[in-house]
């Protein structure tokens, strides 16, 4: 499919304007809860950027889906969490500070190894007919300048103003949930004809990444004693990641350009918001009953 303005405009303004989201609920404290809770986030950090595209590249083996949609699910799981993560973290009653830092060191680190990642999926698994590559340090500049630019915007905002951005940040999530909700729809509607088929081929494998992620998130979270509110978090983190930054390296001009890799993300957006409210929903649960 060729570029429009849906990936060409759109999407990187939404992006900016959800990340800009992101930074105005940020403080320099959210960077150095490493050193007060070193534990909860190099654990959050190592399953999220090791163990996710571990799973990914497992369940690709797995499920054998067509090259360009493989490159797809290594986009998607090389990813950073997002601003919904920390909303989920919210309504599950999870360490919500917790659960943004790990955002934010994992945008910060990702920068770097989201072309690694992509590159290494496009030589195993389109091999010859990955004509394109990701070049390494134009890549890291630009998704530098639609990630970590908003998000230090938003984070200079919140420090000069506070009231303001914590009025503002509210209206940004929300914002940004209907965002992603249009994206998603662009790429539907674009791809109306195929969409039935790749939501067969691509539902399966993007449920297992997410139910797997969050099931060995939360189980490394638990057998390492941490809190049930910290394990929760992390669990969270794990399993759900920026879509929207996953479709815009997948379909952007000024990144791949192939929309076929973006319909994973696309996918598993809509999926996220079922399985991380039945998450949200059984994490109240049973946190209720352990007040009991």
């Amino acid at each position: 499919m060729e570029s429009s303005f849906l990936t060409a405009v759109f999407l990187p303004l939404a992006l900016f304007i959800i990340m800009l989201g992101m930074g105005l609920g940020l403080t320099l404290k959210d960077f150095k809860r490493i050193l007060v809770e070193p534990k909860a986030v190099i654990l959050g950090l190592i399953a999220q950027l090791i163990l996710l595209p571990f799973i990914g590249f497992v369940l690709i083996s797995f499920f054998s889906p067509q090259p360009e949609i493989a490159v797809g699910i290594m986009i998607l799981a090389a990813c950073p969490g997002g601003p919904t993560s920390n909303l989920i973290s919210y309504l599950a009653k999870g360490n919500v500070a917790l659960s943004i830092t790990l955002t934010a060191i994992s945008s910060l680190i990702t920068v770097f190894t989201i072309p690694l990642v992509v590159n290494l999926a496009m030589r195993t698994f389109l091999g010859a007919a990955a004509t394109l590559q990701l070049p390494l340090i134009e890549t890291i500049v630009q998704i530098a300048v639609i990630t970590l630019i908003p998000v230090s915007l938003g984070m200079v905002l919140h420090y000069k103003t506070p009231k303001l951005a914590a009025r503002v940040e509210t209206w940004v999530k929300w914002l940004s949930l209907f965002f992603l909700g249009l994206i998603i729809a662009g790429l539907v509607v674009k791809e109306r004809a195929n969409v039935l088929d790749f939501f067969v081929q691509v539902g399966g494998i993007t449920f297992a990444l997410m139910a797997i992620a969050m099931c060995l998130g939360y189980a490394i979270a638990i057998l390492s004693e941490l809190d049930k509110p910290s394990a929760t978090s992390i669990t969270v983190e794990v399993g759900i990641q920026n879509g929207t930054l996953a479709i815009a390296i997948a379909s952007a001009p000024s990144f791949l350009n192939n929309p076929t890799m973006a319909i994973p993300a696309a996918i598993y957006a809509l999926l996220m918001f079922v399985v991380s409210g039945l998450f949200a929903w059984w994490s109240q649960r049973s946190q209720q009953e352990l007040v009991r």
